[in-house]
């Protein structure tokens, strides 16, 4: 009984140990060489370990871009309320998480295995963060599931969306691509999905995006980092220099915050942190990913030979770069409106994370090109910033308040955001 409880204890609830282990399995099943053993199994607990460093840069500048926007937009300085965030959850939960994804990935490839759905899911970043925000969601709506019944929740509802997302998606692909070798496996599917009928129904398939001549001096906007660290940077610099001209207690309690340092360049500073931060997430992110996904993959290919693999949306760049482009400028222009209509309205100080608006953004352009143009390419990017920004402010205070909010605002995205009210419907009808 030791045994058991010691091994439920060190592994299965030790998330960074748990995914170390299926990444070990799924290389050993794979007659991989000793030293390719020792070394994948090795960099997926350490990059898993990474995120959470990552996770703690990013909620320390958000601590000061909020309340500076309260401050812009008079609102009440007030936090977050009583929450476990990103590393209290993944230590509480992080194994539940990551044997769900486990199991889900089995389920999805099983499905594609008997079914006509012959997708296998391999963006895997995209599905750890997936599996991460539902659970949050679960616990904030269930309260204290148990491991054994939050597991299997999770495995099913994460295998049924890593198997229908990329069936849903394919007729535009084939579209896009001009071919049926490969599927979309990304939360972007919602906005890609949106942004193409708002294409056919507004837009001018005549006028297509790609006959546009694009500046070079416009290449950067590829670059989601440096797109990251500008417009988190003009945010803050706007911010700052607002607070710092207003003479409110709310504003001298910012300021004070900055010590000897200018308070502009303190703002300034912060936001190239939450940029780092976010570096140091997806490198901890890829490190994982990059020996959890080869692990999977050997033993799907196994089961189910022929599957189409659905993989990360920058797969359809190259098809429409153009559009690519159109799409991001129509979701940064969005986001822009939605923090001041949010900040407004509903007292919300929206994060509009580049990072989900560029890739989610630029896929829902490609998606709204195909059918209505330039024209259907930046609605397709406004659309997505809309799901993105509203989105957010719901989750945060309604779905998943209680557990990781803090995640919410920076990692969670449009099919996370549209498919969270209805697992939260469900947690709170089984559970």
């Amino acid at each position: 009984m030791e045994v058991i409880f010691w091994i439920a204890t060190n592994v299965f609830g030790t998330p960074a140990i748990l995914l170390g282990f299926i990444v070990l399995v799924g290389l050993l099943l794979q007659k991989k060489t000793t030293s390719q053993v020792i070394s994948g199994t090795f960099k997926a607990v350490i990059g898993f370990l990474i995120i959470g460093a990552g996770a703690g840069v990013i909620v320390n500048a958000l601590n000061v871009f909020e309340p500076m926007w309260k401050e812009v937009f008079g609102l009440q300085a007030e936090s977050l309320g009583q929450f476990m965030g990103q590393q209290t959850f993944n230590s509480k939960f992080g194994s539940a998480v990551t044997l769900a994804m486990f199991i889900g990935f089995l389920i999805n490839v099983l499905l594609a295995r008997f079914t006509k759905f012959k997708f296998i899911y391999l963006t895997g970043h995209m599905m750890f963060w997936t599996s991460t925000v539902f659970a949050g969601v679960v616990v904030h709506s269930a309260g204290n599931v148990s491991f054994g019944k939050l597991v299997l929740f999770l495995s099913i509802i994460l295998g049924l969306y890593w198997t229908l997302q990329p069936a849903l998606t394919q007729p535009f692909v084939r579209k896009i691509t001009g071919n049926d070798n490969i599927a979309l496996g990304h939360t972007s599917a919602s906005v890609a999905l949106l942004g193409a009928l708002l294409g056919k129904w507004f837009g001018n398939k005549e006028n297509d995006a790609e006959k546009i001549k694009v500046p070079k001096g416009f290449e950067f906007l590829r670059d989601s980092n440096v797109i990251t660290a500008l417009s988190m940077g003009l945010l803050f610099l706007i911010g700052a220099i607002v607070v710092v001209m207003k003479d409110t207690p709310g504003a001298k309690e910012l300021v004070a915050k900055a010590g000897e340092q200018n308070f502009i360049i303190y703002a300034m500073l912060q936001s190239l942190t939450f940029a780092g931060g976010i570096a140091i997430v997806l490198m901890g992110v890829r490190m994982f990913i990059g020996e959890l996904v080869p692990a999977f993959n050997g033993i799907a290919t196994k089961i189910v030979p022929g599957a189409k693999p659905a993989l990360d949306c920058p797969v359809t760049f190259p098809y429409a770069p153009n559009a690519v482009i159109l799409g991001f400028m129509g979701a940064f222009v969005g986001a822009l409106i939605w923090l001041v209509v949010l900040g407004n309205t509903v007292a919300y100080i929206f994060v509009p994370t580049m990072i989900v608006l560029f890739f989610h953004g630029a896929t829902a352009g490609v998606f709204g090109n195909a059918t209505g143009g330039a024209r259907g390419a930046v609605l397709a990017g406004f659309v997505t910033a809309t799901v993105v920004a509203w989105g957010q402010y719901a989750m945060v205070k309604f779905f998943i308040a209680s557990t990781i909010p803090d995640t919410a605002m920076w990692a969670a995205d449009s099919d996370m955001f549209i498919l969270g009210p209805i697992i939260s419907f469900l947690a709170k009808l089984l559970f």
